[in-house]
């Protein structure tokens, strides 16, 4: 074999070589049976050659390319190199997502398709917002006032407000150092209240034994109740109440009945007009006694049988007095 064509076998193997290795940077295998497909994104931030394409999380490919199409208003083509065991179709989505990181893969969805593709056709394609770009857009308005804020702070913080507070800075350390001098002159005191303390807690250590020992006899106490016999005392004090009860409605009755004794009693007025009368005529008759006693009582020394006039005074009950002279035969 001639010397050139020994060098034109080594250049070729060197090409092939040369593209085997190019392409597997790129993470693309020239001896694979994958198939290609395409989609067509506004934007492909993140996206290189090589970045994973998943289908419900399993990595299934790869991309090959990403190209950009000025003639398309600045379009990106992407390349997705798929493995030739998935069925892609009409209805497969290919859409990115990126992560917290912010790094950025693309998840197939296959659907149900109509049509079977079997490479180079165009997939339908979807920009789904993550949580970092949410976060980046929710962000910088935000972080943009609070810079216009601490500017407009900044610029309020003149020369005299910074004297102000450092004054009242400078007063808090006074403060602080007075309060701490308070506590070092009164450190005796202070020692002898948390003396007290200690005493008052034992004291309360030595009443809680106290109070245990209440407790117990309050329970004895219970127990003792609980054994006594309250049931037949009850019932006997229930039948108590009940003759009460019985004896006071009978009472009640005989108060209210029209021919009873207790009721003529407390309602018949001639019974208060006789008592009245009693009494006003023995008021009268005591009267004249006192004032004449002779008339009643009559003393005879020598035995005369001299007949006496008696002047007996009736006083009505409408007030009238009458007074009736009678004489009185002396034995």
């Amino acid at each position: 074999m001639s010397k050139e064509i020994k060098v034109a076998l080594l250049a070729i193997v060197a090409i092939a070589l040369l593209i085997f290795g190019y392409n597997f940077l790129k993470g693309s295998n020239i001896f694979s049976s994958d198939r290609t497909f395409y989609a067509t994104y506004p934007s492909a931030t993140g996206l290189t050659a090589g970045t994973v394409v998943v289908l419900n999380g399993v990595p299934v490919g790869q991309v090959n390319s990403v190209k950009l199409q000025p003639e398309k208003n600045n379009m990106v083509h992407i390349g997705l190199e798929i493995r030739k065991d998935i069925a892609v179709g009409d209805s497969s989505v290919a859409t990115i997502v990126g992560s917290l990181l912010g790094s950025k893969t693309i998840s197939l969805k296959l659907g149900k398709s109509t049509k079977l593709y079997t490479g180079g056709e165009e997939l339908k394609a979807v920009s789904d917002v993550n949580i970092a770009d949410i976060f980046q857009a929710r962000a910088l308005p935000v972080l943009d006032t609070v810079g216009a804020t601490l500017g407009n702070l900044n610029a309020m913080l003149n020369k005299d407000a910074q004297t102000n507070i450092a004054g009242t800075l400078l007063g808090a350390r006074q403060s602080a150092e007075a309060l701490q001098a308070l506590i070092v002159a009164n450190q005796a005191n202070i020692a002898a209240i948390t003396g007290n303390m200690a005493k008052l807690t034992r004291s309360l250590n030595n009443t809680s034994a106290k109070l245990d020992k209440i407790v117990v006899n309050f329970d004895e106490l219970s127990d003792s109740l609980k054994s006594a016999p309250v049931g037949p005392a009850l019932r006997r004090l229930n039948s108590t109440l009940a003759e009460t009860q019985g004896a006071m409605a009978g009472l009640n009755k005989s108060l209210n009945d029209p021919n009873g004794s207790l009721n003529k009693l407390l309602n018949d007025s001639s019974l208060y007009v006789n008592l009245n009368t009693t009494v006003t005529t023995a008021n009268s008759l005591f009267t004249d006694i006192n004032d004449n006693p002779r008339r009643y009582v009559h003393f005879s020394v020598f035995g005369g049988t001299k007949d006496k006039e008696k002047t007996e005074v009736t006083k009505k009950p409408d007030g009238t007095v009458i007074k009736e002279e009678k004489k009185v035969e002396k034995r």
